[in-house]
């Protein structure tokens, strides 16, 4: 018995399946390769341009620190007023120009120079306008305006401070004992009676409630009108103390 050839017959063509090229599969390598020969140019120029910036960014930041330590170091060097002055309007931007600002008034101020003083003050309420240290800045603009003669000026400006709810405690502290002191010297026994009320509820344990509770106690009780005169026993001295919370 003859087994049937499996082997197609020579020219039999009938399985057979025109493939073309544009259905080969293609490998992600290949892909990979195409892309790159189109792309290539792109991609490095991409490349460099972010090196460039990143470059660019940490040159920026290292000028930047290093302008930062010749400048602090200049202001560190500036010892006498005429240095401190030099520096202050050589960076005048600068926060430590605002502190700078701040020596000067102060030693004007301490001078007894109120016109120097208020303009140094002014010049460092500028600078320092966002930090901590403008409210220094504005109660030493205050003092020197009643140094100057404009108590009432002063005045004013003492009392938007002590009233400023956002302002710190210690600020606030100080601002109520300056009016304090300020109505000792008129002999307001009434409002130095009133502002140390304020600053007990400001801030019992500052130094400057206890000033305030000693100006309170160096001056007489005052007495609302119509109110009958008090008793004095024998002995008794003139001045009657009046203690808090008693």
């Amino acid at each position: 018995m003859t087994t049937p050839s499996s082997t197609p017959p020579a020219g039999d063509d009938r399985n057979l399946v025109a493939v073309d090229e544009k259905y080969v599969a293609i490998t992600f390598e290949d892909r990979l390769h195409q892309f790159w020969k189109k792309n290539s140019s792109i991609v490095v120029g991409l490349c460099v341009a972010v090196l460039l910036v990143i470059l660019a960014k940490g040159a920026w930041e290292y000028m930047a620190r290093q302008k930062e330590l010749e400048i602090e170091k200049a202001y560190a060097a500036a010892a006498t007023p005429e240095q401190i002055k030099s520096f202050a309007a050589a960076h005048a931007d600068h926060s430590l120009a605002g502190i700078a600002y701040l020596r000067i008034a102060d030693d004007a101020y301490t001078a007894g120079k109120s016109a120097d003083a208020l303009a140094g003050y002014e010049k460092a309420i500028v600078v320092l306008k966002d930090s901590p240290l403008a409210a220094r800045a504005q109660m030493g603009k205050a003092l020197a305006k009643i140094q100057s003669g404009k108590a009432s000026d002063g005045a004013a400006d003492l009392k938007q401070l002590a009233a400023d709810a956002n302002q710190f405690k210690a600020v606030r502290s100080e601002a109520a004992y300056h009016l304090a002191s300020l109505a000792a010297q008129a002999g307001d026994s009434a409002e130095v009676q009133k502002l140390s009320d304020q600053l007990m509820q400001i801030e019992p344990s500052s130094p400057w409630t206890q000033r305030a509770l000693m100006l309170r106690a160096s001056l007489p009780v005052s007495k609302a009108v119509g109110s009958e005169p008090e008793t004095k026993s024998p002995g008794a001295s003139g001045v009657q103390i009046k203690i808090p919370g008693k």
